[in-house]
């Protein structure tokens, strides 16, 4: 009897501790449920450890059954996650800023891809230094923080940024690139549509914007409303610990996450996949001593900070507030979640 006693009262105090937000991140059995989740753009590989964690069961060992969303243009993920279409979206950490700015009540649960992607580039060897780009047409894809981008690398080049013509390419910026009708362009991401034009033979240069200029930042990061943060914290530690396991898987037996990208995206060639998750898997998996999914606190204020000179945001920014490590796996819920 007294052993029976001992083990009950342990379990009990085990559950205490999780309700007080200890580091367990799985308690008792998952209630199963469907997440809806909408990506940034058409599956590509750096959405590898989402596909390799549906493709290997992660996801359901968790009870969730994802549904993944993809979107007709980069601005709607987080407009349907704010309506209520969607649980989770995949956006761009200078997206969510803006919104956040303009009193939208969301916040990053993790980061995807944790440096820029985002580039300058040219093909067929046409210059990319930025120094001389004086009087040249780039293209854009019309975002005005990819506008400021450019502008402050054209400016710490010392270019007269008036003497460039911007050219919206209506998010087509390979075809801009490739018929000529363009000198380079920017938003284009270096681990895919440089990796593709490598593959294709059209010689392209690139410069990450984090190397020209533009400070480091998260280039793809998962956002919930600050509701499903509240409310529904269980679930997003489930997602997020489902897609480390992924990811992890993915990059262990990187010809079965081409094969799960594939799966997704069959138009894409087993070439062109192959490569594109070569050159992304390093991105999706933290720095040393990190937490899968960390988002680096000082590394979010300078670039908050940065946006907000260049006029990109209203007001100053907390940006403690616009993101949160809590739901990591090994990290505690803690006492409250930000808002």
């Amino acid at each position: 009897m007294i052993k029976l006693l001992t083990i009950a009262t342990t379990i009990a105090a085990a559950a205490l501790l999780s309700a007080c937000g200890a580091k367990n991140d799985v308690v008792g059995a998952p209630t199963p449920r469907t997440v809806k989740v909408i990506l940034e753009a058409p599956a590509n590989a750096n959405h590898v450890g989402i596909y390799t964690a549906e493709t290997n069961g992660e996801f359901a060992k968790v009870g969730l059954s994802v549904e993944l969303i993809t979107p007709s243009d980069p601005s709607e993920p987080l407009t349907l996650l704010q309506s209520g279409g969607a649980d989770l979206a995949i956006s761009y950490e200078p997206e969510l800023l803006i919104e956040r700015d303009k009193s939208a009540s969301i916040l990053a649960v993790g980061a995807i891809a944790q440096r820029p992607l985002t580039s300058l580039m040219s093909v067929d060897d046409k210059v990319i230094d930025p120094r001389k780009l004086e009087g040249a047409k780039i293209g854009t894809n019309g975002l005005a923080y990819e506008d400021a981008f450019l502008d402050q690398i054209l400016s710490a080049s010392g270019v007269d940024t008036t003497s460039v013509k911007k050219v919206d390419a209506d998010f087509d910026l390979v075809r801009a690139m490739t018929s000529g009708r363009v000198d380079a362009t920017l938003g284009a991401r270096w681990n895919i549509e440089g990796v593709e034009l490598k593959l294709a033979k059209k010689r392209p240069r690139t410069i990450p914007v984090d190397r020209a200029g533009v400070p480091p930042y998260d280039e793809l990061v998962l956002v919930a409303r600050n509701e499903t943060v509240s409310r529904d914290g269980a679930m997003i530690r489930r997602f997020v610990g489902a897609l480390q396991r992924g990811t992890r898987s993915a990059s262990e037996e990187p010809a079965e996450a081409v094969a799960a990208l594939r799966a997704a995206a069959p138009k894409l060639s087993k070439r062109d996949a192959t490569a594109t998750v070569a050159a992304t898997l390093e991105l999706l998996l933290p720095a040393a001593r990190k937490p899968f999914g960390w988002q680096e606190p000082s590394q979010w204020q300078t670039f908050a900070d940065w946006m907000k000179r260049n006029e990109l945001l209203a007001t100053a920014v907390d940006s403690a507030q616009a993101y949160s490590n809590e739901f990591l796996p090994g990290e505690g819920l803690g006492s409250e979640t930000k808002p």
